[in-house]
């Protein structure tokens, strides 16, 4: 099941993507919290404004290094255990929305990625129980200001500007964790190229690492790592995530 945030006129609601009709099933709220009542409104895909599908009340979760390859592509090792790292909910946007370019930086790059929604408190859970604590999942977009992140010597300001984590454009609420794939593009271009089944650590291993350190909240986000080939993004690209079944997430640059 596919699931939507979106705006229509002047009205922001979730729906249930009914694929055959083109058209979103109106729920009467967020299906989250509210579960998956319709209003009895449908309203036509080309008539609504995809929006970030959540906003993490508390958190973005992102690991870093999680795909061998792209370790590999900066000199590092594989970590011994998922590399976390925090992004603020303020750095959110969804669909079409632009990915600004700090003034305080000279490279920013783009790092496509399996983002993760929780759907409920998850505290110490075991890998075996961690995906039942998954409401969806989505995709996501990692950007990075590079220069930053190695004159910094930790990662909060790079990762952290508005902007910043692009996700979207639907949840849905089942996927292929092991043969799914993802691939980022950059004016059209493929850039990025990789299956979910060479992360190093598996979404499951990554919930309950996370929450054995803090406590997971529903509509958390956890971004899964990124493959190899990530690059700098200019004024004026437009940068394109794609992960199966989940549709494309497409945004573009400007600067500030």
């Amino acid at each position: 099941m596919k699931v939507a945030r979106f705006s229509h006129g002047e009205s922001i609601s979730f729906g249930i993507v009914d694929e055959e009709e083109d058209e979103l099933v109106v729920l009467q709220g967020d299906p989250m919290f509210a579960g998956y009542e319709p209003t009895g409104e449908r309203v036509p895909l080309a008539e609504a404004k995809f929006l970030a599908p959540v906003i993490p009340r508390s958190k973005v979760v992102a690991v870093g290094r999680n795909y061998r390859a792209h370790a590999a592509e900066f000199g590092n090792e594989v970590p011994a255990e998922p590399l976390l790292f925090l992004k603020p909910n303020t750095s959110v946007i969804g669909p079409g929305d632009a990915i600004v370019l700090p003034p305080q930086s000279s490279r920013v790059e783009f790092e496509g990625e399996l983002a993760v929604v929780i759907g409920r408190i998850a505290r110490n859970v075991s890998e075996a129980d961690a995906l039942s604590t998954v409401f969806g999942y989505t995709i996501g977009n990692d950007v990075t200001a590079r220069d930053l992140q190695r004159s910094d010597g930790q990662w909060t300001r790079a990762k952290g500007f508005d902007t910043f984590c692009p996700l979207g454009p639907v949840i849905d609420t089942e996927i292929d964790l092991v043969a799914g794939r993802i691939e980022t593009l950059v004016n059209g271009e493929v850039r990025q190229s990789g299956s979910f089944g060479d992360m190093v650590f598996g979404v499951a291993e990554v919930i309950a690492y996370a929450s054995s350190i803090f406590t997971l909240l529903p509509g958390d986000v956890i971004l899964t790592g990124t493959p190899e080939g990530v690059g700098p993004i200019e004024d004026g690209d437009v940068v394109e995530v794609r992960v199966d079944g989940l549709g494309a997430l497409s945004n573009p640059v400007r600067t500030a």
